[in-house]
This record gives structure tokens, sequence and C-alpha cells, in this order.
């Protein structure tokens, strides 16, 4: 029977990473630095997220860094809020078949991040539950945010709203000052965008839109990374509407998840879950031809079984 296993570790510098494994795959988060997920691969395969090697290992300082991995923030972004380190100790706890990791208050914008990570013991699926919690004394608007920093060399898989409005639109973008629509990185098909990451970048990329199908993936080598999360119709996202969001440069490509704004009252706590699973053996899709021949039927079983639109 299958069965996950939770063990302290160091990794790469840090000695007091957690890690999670089951049959299939190994998780690793940090509690010098944190909260962040900085490893998810199969056993003895490559880490699916990106890591900045200059920053491995390394604790404290005044700067945010961006280390690589999986990280919780809060939107609309805005320097100094948005950018406040997190190079500290975290507390961490176990529970059944998951590990929750706590930040201690951040002292400027008096938000405390936590994530909750489960760990299925018989797939190679994982459920992120982020929460922000307001300690302050006032209201604060804000939208929860997660971003993946996904390893170089993938290509994105985002689904299209398809449905039929008649003389209506049916779906809106979300463009940033840096980004070019005919950027050769980025794919305009029918029902999918592509988007490429490549080292040989010189410039970034983001685009955000409201995802309604509720997921996205991140085809790399063979493996892929399926990110599935739940998109709310009729509410105010933040980015003129965005409730996914994607930025590429020549280093990493980011997959970028978000709630609803809201207004946050003291001591209130706002959730966000995602869903992560890993696939192998998945040739790297050309044309959305492949993705109806080789992803959907793969991830069909996930999308029936997990998160969607309410």
């Amino acid at each position: 029977m299958s069965k996950v296993i939770i063990v302290k570790k160091e990794y790469k510098g840090w000695k007091n990473c957690i890690s999670m494994s089951n049959d299939f795959i190994e998780l690793i988060a940090t509690t010098d630095v944190g909260p962040r997920i900085i490893s998810l691969s199969f056993h003895n395969d490559k880490n699916v997220f990106c890591e900045f090697e200059e920053f491995l290992g390394t604790t404290g300082g005044d700067e945010w860094k961006i280390y690589g991995g999986h990280r919780l923030w809060h939107s609309p972004e805005s320097k100094p809020r948005t950018y406040e380190p997190d190079n500290s100790k975290i507390s961490w706890r176990k529970k059944k078949n998951s590990i929750v990791l706590t930040q201690p208050v951040e002292p400027w914008t008096q938000i405390q991040k936590e994530m909750e990570i489960h760990l299925s013991p018989d797939s190679p699926r994982v459920t992120v539950t982020h929460r922000l919690t307001n300690k302050g004394a006032w209201t604060v608007e804000l939208a929860l945010w997660a971003l993946s920093v996904m390893a170089p060399g993938g290509k994105e898989i985002i689904p299209q709203i398809t449905k039929d409005t008649g003389l209506l639109p049916n779906r809106s973008l979300s463009l940033w000052p840096y980004t070019k629509m005919n950027d050769p990185r980025i794919y305009w098909g029918e029902k999918y965008i592509f988007v490429s990451q490549s080292q040989n970048a010189d410039a970034p990329l983001k685009i955000g839109l409201p995802n309604e199908d509720g997921w996205a993936a991140y085809i790399n080598g063979n493996n892929m990374f399926l990110l599935q999360y739940t998109h709310v119709d009729g509410v105010s996202y933040p980015d003129y509407g965005s409730s996914y969001e994607t930025y590429t440069n020549d280093r990493m490509l980011e997959m970028e998840t978000l709630t609803p704004l809201v207004l946050l009252d003291t001591n209130d706590t706002i959730e966000h879950t995602e869903v992560w699973t890993l696939y192998k053996d998945v040739p790297m899709v050309e044309t959305e031809q492949d993705v109806e021949k080789y992803v959907v039927p793969l991830i069909k079983p996930a999308l029936e079984n997990g998160l969607s639109k309410k």
C-alpha cells in the first residue's frame, strides 16, 4: 500500500528542508526561508521548477530574492508591498499526508502567508492550499497570487474561452508594456495559447486572461506539469480581470493564478487552492491538434475530478 513519507533533509545549502514523497514523486519545501516549494520531481528525475543558483542555500538580507520554485504573493503588484522579503525562517507542522508552512507576519504589510501542502499517497498529485491573513489594524484590498517558476526550455498550454456569445465578445486579454503581440515565443491558436520559454530571449513577455477552464500545462523534456485552480465568474480580478497570468524571460517561465479582489478585514483569511499533477512521457506539442491528441486525453480524468469553474 502506498504511503507518504515526510522527513527533514538538506537541499542545496538549506539544512532544514522538508521532503514529501510517495512511490511516484518527491516535493521539497524550505523552512530556512519561505514559504517556498523549491522542488517537485519524479524520483531520479529533474526538478520541474526553476532554481536560481545564485540564491540557493542563502538566507537573510533586506532584498527580495527569487530563489525559484513555487511562492505566494498578494496582488496588485507594487513595491515595496509585493516584494516584502521572505528570507527568514518559517515554522512548519505535520498533518496526515500534509505539511503546513507558516511565515511570520510581514512587518511592513502585516499580512501572514501560509501554505498547506497535501501529497496524494497513491498518485503524482499535489494539492496546495494558500492562505493570507490580515494581522493589521485596517482592512486591506488584495488578491491572493500563487506563482510557479518553471524550469527553462518548456512550452506552456493555456486554454482559450470558446463559448459562443453571439454578437458579444467572449474573452479578454491583458498585456504588459513590454509585451509584443508578434513575439515569436507566443502562438495564438483557435482553442489554445502556447508560450515557449527561450533562453535566447532578449526581453520579458507577460499576458493575463480570465482562464475560465481553470487549468494550464507546461511540457518540458518528456514531463508535463498540470496546474488546476478555480476560476470564479462575475467578480473583479486584478490586472483587468486576470485570474491567470504567465510571465517569461530568458531564465524561466511563471505560471500564475489569482483570486478575485477582496476587502480583507483584520484577522480574516483568504484561501486559494491549486492542484498539481505530473505526467511522464508526454511528447512536445507543436499544433493544437497535438494538444487534442496527446494532452487532452491524459488530463481529462484530472479535470473531471479536480477543481473547476464555479
